[in-house]
């Protein structure tokens, strides 16, 4: 029997150790979860061109401005997510998109998760050219605030 006073040292021990367990069995899963809420990273070793119809305009709902604008676009038999930019830079840029749209993009092929889309870089609507992203793939809209 121990004494007032007295310290049980495998006690002090499971204190000491048991928080950096389970702070180590943690750690994977917020690794995973922040990787997953990512945004994709444009890869200049990816990117292709394209011509194509815009088959439909995902806008985020409104009062989202950080949110990213992109379109549904048709290319031949295939059809591509095609990433923008958030709808705020298309405002400030008198810049719209419609269904049956004719354009041309430069954009990054990459996936998010388990799907494959396309961030632009630049979108070419019949004499009207919308550059997204400099050379390097860095957004132009971080620039424009």
């Amino acid at each position: 029997m121990r004494r007032s006073g007295e310290t049980n040292p495998s006690g002090d021990f499971w204190k000491l150790i048991f928080p950096a367990i389970v702070l180590l069995c943690t750690l994977p899963l917020v690794a995973q979860k922040a990787q997953e809420t990512s945004p994709p990273k444009y890869d200049v070793h990816t990117e292709t061109k394209m011509k194509g119809t815009v088959e439909e305009v995902k806008l985020p709902p409104k009062g989202s401005k950080k949110e990213v604008a992109h379109l549904l676009v048709k290319t031949g038999t295939d059809t591509a997510d095609v990433y923008l930019c958030p709808k705020s830079f298309l405002d400030d840029m008198g810049v719209s998109f419609n269904k049956g749209d004719e354009i041309t993009l430069t954009g990054s092929k990459v996936k998010q998760g388990e799907a494959d889309l396309i961030l632009a870089r630049e979108v070419v609507k019949g004499t009207d050219t919308l550059v997204l992203r400099d050379e390097k793939g860095n957004a132009v809209w971080s620039w424009h605030r």
